[in-house]
């Protein structure tokens, strides 16, 4: 197990020294050039969208919910299939016109803000909630470690965000991308063959359902325990809006800016979205049957470990760590990559010193991945947290502030600069607050707006806040002049979502960078 492991820290330090020389300006390092081919950019948009939460997280809400958890996979795959048919094609076009290389760039030319405010309020939620969704991809480190190798947990954190941190800041955003094809295809592998396997230990499909049935027949309705109630209806509802966040999420539209072309977005679609459903039916029918073959873990989210050191021998059980890490490292690499740009291009370079070099950006863009890594350590170590709600919770803060104001920024011509700051703030708070313990509650502490609500997914009132804020502000203000006119040429450059692009391919084949300006 531990030559598996060393052989793939170093294929990991290995991607990142090769990308380095890509990543000495600013556009490199976070954007790789925007130079990135389709399988590339579809691999690396849904591993850093699925992290450790899939491997252990959504594993874990298998084998505690049974087929219930099911509706995490609805809304994921209308999630992916939308943001790559309706969303991405727009979005390149619009960001390879103003040569943005991360969304508050984008924003801010998109509104014309020169004062700046969209990027500094962009910085700041990115940064708070890329400290929590760090931790958390780090705690999950701690406990496949621990359920791997057996070190102690603190000892799996360290080791993790030591490699996560080195080739992270060595390579910049290429080294992350091609890192996470790498990633991207074990995860698939690994989550096509692990729940066929554990359906066979069981002794079949009707074997296994029959198993489960008697441990709890609930496991077995897709409404879960609480049936058709209020309580089910909201459940299914929550699982299902954790798909909403791939319309707009920051770390997943770069993936989009940093496509060679328009053309290659078509291509990954497919891609992403077949990757999509095998991870996700696939991390499911792997927690329902650990469910069956091991029903007494103390701790849920250890199943997939537990199934590969009881059934596979070292070897094996070694490349399924390397799994596990994968899907944590794709996603934390680029949350590195995410909150270094807001401080290094929206604000050093664009608001407090544009004179700084390239180079010197670059290196600052370095020493701050590895600040902001050593951050999220120092939340991670203290304590082992549940990871589904953990990622979850800082899954839904970054996308309520950004999903939103993209949107409309995108589709509606009247979205003004002032709906867009307030829409951001609306939608952030409105999912931050509603899982704090504000209002009085028993003597261990205050309850959450969650709880009065069949705990009803924070993602969801942050969406509808965002989106209520950014139109209602802006029909009182006045959009920039050029928005209409901007918006229109765009929609006849792209096409329709599921048609050509009006013009004979007018941008489709067009260097990055070289749109109309």
């Amino acid at each position: 197990m531990i030559g598996v492991l060393v052989t793939y820290f170093a294929i990991l330090i290995g991607i990142g020294w090769w990308a380095s020389r890509e990543s000495r300006s600013v556009a490199g390092f976070y954007v790789a050039g925007k130079k990135l081919p389709s399988w590339v950019i579809a691999f690396s948009s849904n591993t850093t969208g699925e992290s450790g939460w899939l491997l252990l997280g959504l594993t874990g809400m298998g084998y505690l919910v049974g087929f219930h958890a099911l509706w995490v996979v609805l809304g994921e795959v209308i999630g992916v299939a939308l943001a790559w048919s309706v969303v991405a094609r727009p979005f390149k076009e619009f960001t390879d016109r103003y040569d943005a290389i991360t969304v508050p760039d984008y924003l801010a030319d998109r509104f014309a803000d020169r004062a700046h405010v969209l990027r500094l309020v962009s910085a700041v939620i990115i940064f708070t909630m890329v400290g929590a969704y760090t931790a958390a991809q780090l705690t999950a480190s701690g406990k496949a470690f621990s359920s791997f190798l057996g070190t102690s947990y603190e000892g799996g954190v360290l080791l993790g965000a030591a490699v996560i941190l080195l080739y992270t800041s060595i390579g910049g955003f290429k080294a992350v991308a091609y890192s996470d094809v790498v990633q991207g295809v074990l995860m698939f592998l690994c989550l096509l063959l692990l729940p066929i396997f554990g359906i066979w230990q069981a002794g079949g499909w009707g074997e296994l359902m029959a198993g489960i049935g008697e441990i709890d027949p609930a496991l077995l309705l897709p409404m879960g325990e609480h049936g058709w109630s209020a309580a089910g209806v909201i459940s299914a509802l929550s699982f299902a809006g954790i798909g909403l966040a791939f319309l707009g999420a920051p770390q997943l539209l770069t993936r989009f800016m940093s496509a060679r072309n328009r053309s290659q977005i078509g291509e990954g679609g497919v891609i992403a979205v077949l990757c999509i459903v095998v991870f996700d039916i696939g991390a499911v029918l792997t927690g329902v049957a650990g469910r069956y073959l091991f029903p007494g873990l103390a701790d849920p989210e250890t199943v997939l470990p537990v199934m590969s050191t009881e059934f596979f021998p070292a070897l094996i059980a070694g490349v399924i760590l390397v799994v596990v890490l994968a899907a944590i490292m794709s996603t934390v690499d680029s949350l590195l990559i995410l909150a270094s740009s807001a401080v290094v291009r929206d604000t050093v370079q664009k608001v407090f010193r544009p004179d700084f070099s390239d180079r010197r950006l670059a290196l600052i863009g370095r020493g701050l991945t590895v600040v902001i890594g050593l951050g999220g350590l120092a939340v991670a170590l203290p304590e082992s947290r549940m990871i589904f709600w953990f990622v979850l919770f800082a899954w839904s803060g970054l996308a309520s502030a950004f999903t939103p104001v993209v949107l409309c920024s995108l589709f509606w011509r009247g979205t003004t600069r002032a709906g867009a700051i307030w829409g951001m703030i609306a939608g952030f708070l409105t999912a931050v607050v509603w899982v704090l313990p504000i209002l009085p509650g028993s003597e261990a502490g205050g309850i959450a707006l969650k709880a009065h609500f069949h705990d009803l997914y924070e993602m969801i009132p942050g969406f509808a806040m965002g989106f209520a804020v950014t139109i209602g502000v802006s029909l009182f203000t006045k959009p920039p002049p050029d928005a209409g006119p901007v918006l229109d040429d765009v929609k006849r450059v792209v096409g329709g979502p599921f048609t050509p692009a009006a013009g004979a391919g007018r941008g489709a084949e067009m260097p990055a960078g070289g749109g109309d300006g």
